[in-house]
């Protein structure tokens, strides 16, 4: 079960060299954060290698890779690679699937015919095994003739979703033990996707609890910091994240009009960064951590700004959870 009431974690960009990887999650650690979370992103570092050794690295963080493409592998395999990492580190792993990027699954030839039934399947099949059931399945996108794991773990890991569309949300809420809300999700999206996870939550097998983990950027100090790469992460994708803001009409229209991402973040205006990502002096940044809580997210997971050493963003990340405590 994945239940946290108030976990603050890090995240380890994508932009990070592997090499760094170790010393990047001993810093995490040492930082006192509850949770620290690594991306699979076409074509930087894979999920299961980059989480593999920085489980090995910590002793007592939890490690979240978030996310796993459903379509990437075969989701056997990627069951006895779960199954494998969760025996090895107890009560350590969390691990997340979702769509993939469009985009990056047809460049690689693996986007699916139904990208809802791939993620529902995967999901629903991966935790069967990792429960140690023998599976036989013929659907839209998993098929499994009497599979069964030799080595299921004794403590199956936590399932999470990253997902961000209402029929998605719905199918994590049934099948998954936690939604992974990426960048940005300020607390007004947050209480939107609960509500359309909570139609899931009641399907008969649903599992017993359901965390929301929440992405957003962090700049504590001086808000201005956050401008490019708040501007960079609203994507047409974001739109759904952003339409419950009061200023959500004027954004958006910002953000079709704008032919590039620099004209995009000229136009923010400072109250709408500040609503876009934890920023602001340590009060303003605890304060939004708190909003995040307070509005369902049981994980709020800080991001470090990509342009900055990543050591300031985990050392702030941490000011920030112990100055929550």
């Amino acid at each position: 079960m994945y239940a946290p009431r108030s976990s603050v974690g890090v995240r380890i960009n994508r932009e990070q060299p592997p090499s760094r990887l170790r010393e990047l999650a001993r810093q995490a650690e040492a930082a006192g954060l509850d949770e620290l979370w690594l991306v699979e992103d076409c074509f930087w570092a894979a999920g299961i290698a980059t989480v593999a050794t920085a489980l090995e690295t910590t002793s007592t963080i939890k490690v979240g890779i978030g996310v796993l493409p459903v379509v990437a592998r075969n989701p056997a395999i990627a069951a006895m690679e779960l199954a494998a990492l969760a025996e090895l580190h107890p009560g350590r792993l969390i691990a997340g699937f979702g769509h993939g990027v469009a985009s990056w699954m047809k460049q690689i030839g693996a986007y699916p015919a139904s990208p809802l039934a791939a993620l529902e399947e995967t999901l629903v099949a991966v935790r069967r095994l990792l429960a140690g059931d023998r599976v036989s399945v013929s659907g839209r996108h998993v098929s499994f003739d009497e599979v069964e794991l030799v080595f299921p773990p004794s403590e199956a890991p936590p399932l999470v979703a990253g997902v961000r569309r209402p029929k998605s949300l719905a199918i994590a809420g049934a099948t998954a033990d936690g939604t992974i809300l990426a960048e940005p999700s300020p607390p007004e999206y947050v209480r939107s996707a609960r509500a359309a996870i909570e139609p899931g939550r009641s399907v008969a097998g649903a599992p017993a609890a359901h965390t929301v983990v929440t992405y957003n950027w962090l700049a504590l100090g001086d808000p201005e910091r956050a401008r490019r790469t708040v501007a960079e992460s609203l994507t047409p994708g974001a739109r759904v994240q952003v339409e419950g803001l009061p200023f959500a009409s004027e954004l958006l229209g910002l953000v079709d009009s704008a032919s590039t991402v620099d004209e995009l973040a000229a136009g923010l205006r400072p109250e709408w960064i500040e609503q876009l990502a934890v920023c602001g002096d340590l009060a303003s940044c605890v304060a939004g951590v708190r909003a995040l809580h307070e509005a369902g997210s049981g994980s709020v997971v800080l991001l470090p700004l990509p342009e900055e050493p990543p050591e300031r963003g985990i050392e702030d990340a941490g000011r920030v959870a112990a100055a929550l405590r």
